[in-house]
């Protein structure tokens, strides 16, 4: 090749580089306002349903400029999330860049939720699996009450004592209450421990903390407030009876590495290294909160995997509270059973959504099968009419996470895989069907 005509080739080659740059650099800028929009709609819809926003630590810009006014303005807001879905569309459909694609479906299942929540605080309802599909991405497996039965079944010939099995349940729990005079003590115990456990994975951000404070008279019995800046509010609800597996189900679920590693995180890791401002707003209705539950569910094996949060508790926490010891192995042996029965939430949160129903039927399955207490089952009860469809997210959510990550060589006798397959999920846009599709290879 003569000298001209390599010069002219060279030049052809930087100027299609530069064309290149400018069309990904003109992606990115089109991608990166879209993700401001994506936040101001959720932002705004949060200035009228007080539960939509759980977490927000973008810019204060984005923030709406003027209180809400007397009207929810719903088809405005369908409106404007119409727009962006159809924008998000054609966006992925002519990038070449794999992953603005994959942002664009994760955003897209986002505002799929926002629309679906937008309408269920209009009053404008739909079936139980049809809503939960759109808010969470993911329809849980129903179950027939004679499931149920059997699994009491189980449960009727490991329990000591005559009567109800609800009762000789609470009778056998009531040994492993914790003293209030004791919740503190034990609560900074368990977190302290999940925490060291997980650390000795994953290296968090050196500025990460949490705040922790006891609440009353909430449907929850424990909550983590994401604050931004690798800080939390975790909050736990002492009007509740808290039993000692609590404790660890609650450090591990609120904390580590549950919530507050979740969303530190994705805050360091899209956030702050990659720009990306999407991340920013933790939209409780939307298929992020199945991830969130059921990663942080799971994180209580991962970090106590087989018979370890039975051992801590025995070794340490038992006795901590000054209770005895004698009984926890057929307690936890009760409690394990007992985890099977959390579907039944599920079924009465679609019986009663669905109206099928009534609130004596809701108490007798949430006594009769989740074994809590009347008291117990009345605030339960207010937490399904409170947030719907999100029970599935608990036990689905974490089945969909054990059976991915197994699905992947991440069984407890490879506990540094299972840790490693767990944080990619940490540090991913993933949704529920994500889960689906790859846990069934």
């Amino acid at each position: 090749m003569s000298s001209k005509n390599f010069v002219a080739f060279l030049m052809i080659v930087l100027l299609n580089a530069c064309t290149s740059k400018t069309g990904e650099s003109s992606e990115k800028a089109a991608f990166d306002q879209i993700s401001v929009d994506y936040v101001k709609i959720g932002l705004t819809i949060g200035q009228y349903d007080g539960d939509f926003v759980d977490a927000y630590y973008g810019p204060d810009s984005l923030k709406p400029a003027q209180k809400p006014g007397p009207v929810f303005p719903k088809d405005s807001l369908i409106l404007r999330i119409t727009k962006l879905r159809t924008a998000l569309a054609d966006l992925a459909g002519k990038t070449a860049n794999d992953s603005l694609k994959h942002r664009a479906g994760w955003m897209t299942s986002q505002l799929i939720a926002f629309e679906r929540r937008v309408r269920i605080f209009s009053g404008e309802y739909a079936p139980f699996d049809v809503e939960s599909k759109e808010l969470f991405d993911a329809v849980a497996p129903a179950y027939t009450e004679r499931h149920f039965q059997s699994l009491i079944a189980r449960l009727d010939s490991i329990l000591p004592g005559k009567g109800s099995l609800p009762d000789r349940f609470q009778k056998m729990a009531s040994r492993f209450l914790i003293p209030k005079t004791k919740i503190d003590t034990i609560f900074k115990t368990a977190i302290a421990e999940a925490r060291k456990r997980t650390l000795q994975h994953y290296k968090l951000p050196s500025q990460e903390n949490f705040q922790l404070e006891y609440v009353t008279d909430k449907p929850w019995s424990g909550y983590n407030w994401y604050k931004g800046n690798y800080k939390s509010l975790i909050q736990i609800n002492v009007s509740q009876p808290i039993f000692i597996e609590r404790a660890i189900d609650l450090a591990c679920h609120e904390g580590y590495p549950g919530h507050h590693v979740y969303n530190a995180l994705l805050e360091k890791n899209f956030f702050h290294d990659k720009g990306w401002t999407e991340i920013s707003l933790y939209p409780l209705f939307s298929p992020q909160s199945l991830i969130a539950e059921g990663s942080a569910n799971f994180g209580i094996s991962l970090a106590f995997p087989g018979d370890e949060q039975k051992q801590f508790c025995k070794n340490v926490l038992i006795p901590l509270a000054g209770l005895d010891t004698a009984g926890t192995d057929a307690y936890f042996e009760a409690l394990e059973i007992k985890s099977e029965l959390n579907y039944a939430r599920n079924e009465v949160a679609r019986g009663l959504l669905s109206k099928k129903m009534s609130e004596p039927e809701v108490i007798r399955w949430l006594t009769d099968y989740c074994l809590l207490t009347e008291k117990g089952a009345i605030v339960y009860f207010n937490f399904i009419k409170k947030y719907r469809s999100y029970v599935i997210n608990y036990n689905y959510g974490q089945d969909l996470i054990k059976n991915y990550i197994h699905s992947k060589g991440g069984a407890e006798a490879n506990p540094a895989l299972r840790w490693k397959l767990f944080e990619e999920l940490l540090t991913t846009q993933v949704k529920a069907s994500d889960l689906v599709v790859k846990g069934e290879k």
